[in-house]
């Protein structure tokens, strides 16, 4: 034993940060056991084959590869990554786009010894492959003594606010070139992916103990590469597993929010298809490398919780054919099918086409492959790739015939919020509004007939005077009253105005109201300096470029950074203590909601007390009731406000939505329970109160 089971993998970590070649495999690596390395014997050199060397080592002897105890030894052997692009060096494709990394494809170094903390005891081993010097293990144990007598003080790094290399509407829209695809047959599914990246200033190994304390993820590993490159994978994913000659592969496919219901993503048609083509096409894989017969999937996947989402995994396994070995199993595998997506090469190739620019490390591989250990690579994602001063970061998502762009680009920054967050990073704030996009407003229209238009018209007239210093367009009233009046049943309206060359120019367009869900909102507090202000802008990206769960009934509830409540994304926010009601002034950082006007009216009218003044999110804990308005739902009562409260409808709502009445409901796909299974939907409705 060369260290008590009180020293942790991430404390053993910074005693030997300063040794050269420092890798570090935590989690379901390998028997739960954490494998730590320095000092290799060999580093692979850029220009030879990764695969090849994967594949040089023998079977074990008999007996070798366990201990006294009964534990699998690890001993040794290469650990190191798999960039996605050594794909072109096994496939025919299309060229790459630009490299924003200076990683290189692969990095391999080769361990004749590695330390090994037990699973069961938490004690530290040094083991050795045979042949290895004794000479250097004796070195590490001297290592080891010298940096846990030293103090243990992690240092201090600096990531800046990461910004993609693709807006949400430019991810959105190449998911939408992908869609074209699939309808045109070229695939069923492909992986569209995107770059969050930063300036980071300090040491990469201090950013990994912090994620992997945080977030404890299956297939966490700490990487030292060459000239001062480092990678940081906190992956769910294993990619493969060989045991002897078992193989196992647990590809994902699915994505939830971790606050939404589990059943509803194993219910989800679009997820489940997700999974079932990515679990065909591993075995497809296998089946080129394993024994006939031997491949076998479950009939259905799980669901696993991990780092801040639900997963859907499957299980595939098989059996390698006699004198095959690990290299034979890569080239017959790599890249991982979950994130390139199928039929695999044609895939590929439309993700060179569509993704700004080449993936390095992510959505490659990171792991081992010893003689006695066997092989373990996960998949590289929730990988953090250091260079140059700058980190990066990949994010992604399988598109099917089904997905939606919005709630594609969405679940790419779910996947990196948990991520982000753990490692005391952010991302980039969005761009403020585009006042060249137009300012809208949005109504109801009941029997063919638009409601309120008078005081929505009057708003919006008051924007574009404000904006571009002239009125509406002449005829707008007009063209509103004949576009509602060929509508039949409950539908919602919307004006938009953008400037142009001779003034203001308005469209009006009409889509079916879906049926409200008929539950309390859920509020989610989001900071945003200054608030969207007191008008209704068509550029959403502020709210679409920012993480959360927002759907029919979820919306973020927008504050100041002391706290100081503004509005939710759609509606007016009304907050009820003692019979006082109370909402936030609009003293322009809020939109002066139709609705809202409406219901302090009413409350005036009944002689209720009522206070257009500042409310604090610490206030609502004392509140008897939360509830919001807008013109397409009324006045809905807010069951909860993330780390502020929990409310039961109240009388002051159920009164003002009887009296004030609300728009009419009617079915629409897409809502209701179907957009309650979706794992992150996109905002329904105007992305500001109406």
């Amino acid at each position: 034993m060369v260290a008590p089971a009180g020293v942790g993998p991430t404390r053993m970590l910074r005693a030997l940060r300063d040794r050269p070649g420092l890798v570090a495999l935590v989690g379901d690596w390998h028997g739960g056991d954490t494998v730590v390395a320095v000092d290799p014997v060999r580093v692979l050199g850029p220009g030879e084959d990764p695969f090849a060397a994967l594949g040089a080592g023998g079977p074990p002897a008999p007996g070798q590869d366990r201990d006294p105890h009964g534990d699998r030894v690890f001993g040794g052997g290469w650990i190191g990554w798999l960039g996605y692009q050594l794909a072109r060096d096994l496939e025919r494709l299309p060229p790459a786009p630009p490299r924003a990394a200076t990683l290189p494809d692969h990095h391999l170094a080769r361990y004749d010894h590695v330390l090994r903390r037990r699973a069961a005891t938490g004690e530290w081993v040094l083991e050795a492959l045979p042949g290895a010097d004794p000479a250097r293990v004796r070195r590490t144990a001297e290592a080891v003594a010298a940096g846990l007598a030293a103090p243990d003080r992690p240092r201090d790094w600096d990531c800046g606010p990461f910004a993609a290399d693709a807006s949400g509407e430019e991810h959105a829209a190449a998911v939408r070139r992908a869609l074209g695809h699939i309808r045109d047959g070229d695939v069923f599914q492909v992986n569209v992916c995107r770059t969050l990246e930063a300036s980071f200033a300090g040491d990469p190994l201090d950013l990994f103990c912090a994620g992997q304390e945080r977030l404890r993820p299956r297939f966490a590993a700490f990487l030292r590469g060459p000239d001062g490159s480092a990678v940081v994978s906190l992956s769910p994913e294993l990619f493969l597993r060989r045991t002897g000659t078992d193989v196992l592969t647990s590809p994902i496919k699915g994505t939830a929010a971790a606050d939404t219901d589990p059943a509803a993503l194993h219910a989800s048609a679009k997820n489940r298809a997700e999974n079932v083509m990515i679990v065909d096409l591993m075995r497809n894989d296998l089946s080129r490398v394993c024994v006939p017969g031997s491949v076998r999937a479950p009939r259905e996947p799980r669901v696993e919780p991990h780092t801040g989402v639900h997963h859907l995994v499957a299980d595939v396994r098989g059996r390698l054919r006699p004198g095959l070995d690990d290299g034979d199993l890569l080239r017959a595998s790599f890249p991982p099918g979950s994130c390139t997506g199928a039929p695999k090469i044609r895939a590929m190739g439309i993700v060179n086409d569509l993704e700004p620019a080449a993936r390095g490390v992510y959505t490659g591989a990171v792991g081992f492959a010893g003689p006695l250990a066997g092989l373990a690579l996960n998949v590289a994602i929730r990988t953090f790739e250091f260079s140059g001063g700058r980190v990066r970061l990949g994010v992604g998502g399988g598109v099917v015939a089904d997905s939606d762009p919005a709630d594609e680009t969405r679940e790419t920054l779910v996947k990196a919020a948990p991520l982000l967050a753990a490692v005391g990073a952010r991302l980039a704030a969005p761009a403020p509004p585009d006042p060249a996009r137009g300012v809208f407003t949005t109504l109801p229209v009941r029997d063919g007939a638009p409601v309120g238009l008078d005081e929505h018209l009057a708003r919006l007239g008051r924007s574009v005077r404000a904006l571009w210093d002239a009125p509406l367009p002449s005829r707008l009233r007009e063209q509103v009253h004949a576009r509602a009046a060929a509508l039949a049943g409950p539908h919602r309206l919307r004006v938009t105005v953008v400037p142009g060359p001779g003034g203001p120019e308005a469209t009006v367009v009409t889509a079916p109201l879906g049926e409200d869900p008929g539950r309390p909102w859920r509020l989610v507090p989001l900071e945003l300096p200054g608030g969207l202000g007191g008008h209704k802008w068509a550029d959403r990206r502020v709210l679409e470029e920012t993480p959360g769960p927002w759907g029919p009934v979820c919306d973020p509830l927008l504050v100041e950074p002391d706290g100081t409540l503004l509005e939710a994304g759609r509606a007016s926010v009304f907050v009820v203590s003692g019979g006082r009601v109370r909402t936030p002034p609009a003293d322009g950082r809020i939109l002066p909601g139709v609705q809202r006007a409406r219901v302090l009216a009413r409350l005036r009218a009944e002689g209720a007390e009522v206070a257009e003044e500042p409310v604090r999110l610490a206030e609502l804990a004392a509140a008897d009731e939360v509830f919001v308005t807008n013109a397409l739902r009324g006045v809905r009562p807010v069951g909860v406000v993330d780390g502020a409260g929990a409310w039961a409808p109240g009388p002051v709502a159920v009164r003002l939505a009887r009296t004030l009445g609300t728009a009419p409901a009617g079915p629409e796909a897409g809502t209701g329970a179907a957009a309650a299974a979706r794992p992150v939907p996109a905002p329904v409705g105007p992305a500001v109160p109406g």
